[in-house]
């Protein structure tokens, strides 16, 4: 199929992109970046935009800045920008260019963007959860002004978010985790490539021996990712060992409520954010 008709608009500030969005809002107005999830959605007329505000010729929305303890990464920023060595120091560069492996394909990796994926809010989507699980801060900006949105009010269910449908996600700020932070993530999906099913990611520490700062996040189980507070509680405290994940990926795997489909049981994604859940705390380095 084609997409239906649109006008296309391509501002040359964020400024001009935030006023656009603000006037055309009402007509449906998106915002265009990778155009990875929007354009084959208005291909198939899912989705049926009157606007397309092209923001891919803003230049400061496709870089990517570290001050003090955060990064932040602007709203062009390509999956693809995270592989490799990357100008974000220490275990949450690690962790980015772990998770950006498993998504999708080369070719998707090159044009969609992180924020992008935020705004689509696919619950199989890896950097939702990766922003889950840090506790990221979306910046949002409108007509009226700026405002900052933590990933626990920003998700809310199936492709469903905080936004306004007048505010344009500008960037995503992320925390620098400490230098002795073990990271570990693990997805599953029928194909490499595919949706994921379930995805868990975990991070930790380590003092005197035992578990500090633990996180755990799932995504692609549930109509939103979130950490499991009842998983880290589980490890908080506990020595470093597969008797302690054991228990925490058992508390991960009741404590979530699994979505079905015509593929996928509820049962059946609750035992992948165990199995899955116990392997990223395993293999966190």
């Amino acid at each position: 199929m084609k997409p239906a008709k649109f006008s296309y608009h391509a501002p040359g500030s964020v400024d001009d992109a935030v006023a656009l969005l603000g006037q055309l809002a009402s007509e449906d107005g998106r915002i265009l970046a990778g155009g990875q999830s929007l354009v084959p959605t208005m291909a198939f007329r899912v989705a049926q935009p009157g606007h397309l505000i092209d923001i891919n010729g803003i230049p400061s929305l496709g870089t990517i800045s570290v001050a003090k303890d955060r990064v932040r990464i602007g709203a062009c920023v390509r999956h693809a920008a995270f592989e490799g060595k990357t100008a974000i120091p220490g275990p949450t560069g690690a962790l980015l260019g772990k998770v950006v492996r498993n998504i999708a394909h080369y070719p998707i990796r090159v044009r969609g963007t992180f924020c992008g994926s935020l705004a689509h809010a696919d619950p199989s989507s890896e950097w939702c959860c990766t922003v889950a699980a840090l506790d990221g801060q979306m910046i949002a900006r409108s007509p009226r002004g700026e405002r900052v949105i933590d990933a626990t009010n920003y998700f809310q269910g199936v492709m469903s978010t905080a936004l306004e449908a007048d505010e344009m996600l500008t960037a995503v700020e992320l925390p620098l985790l400490p230098a002795d932070t073990r990271c570990g993530f693990q997805e599953f999906s029928r194909r490499p490539g595919d949706f994921a099913i379930a995805m868990v990611l975990a991070t930790y520490r380590l003092e005197n021996g035992r578990i500090a700062d633990p996180r755990i996040a799932v995504g692609g189980a549930e109509v939103a990712p979130r950490r499991i507070a009842e998983a880290e509680a589980a490890l908080a405290g506990q020595p470093a060992e597969p008797a302690a994940f054991a228990r925490a990926a058992q508390a991960a795997s009741e404590a979530i409520e699994p979505m079905e489909d015509n593929f996928n049981t509820a049962a059946y994604r609750r035992a992948l954010v165990m199995t899955l859940a116990q392997r990223a705390l395993e293999k966190a380095r």
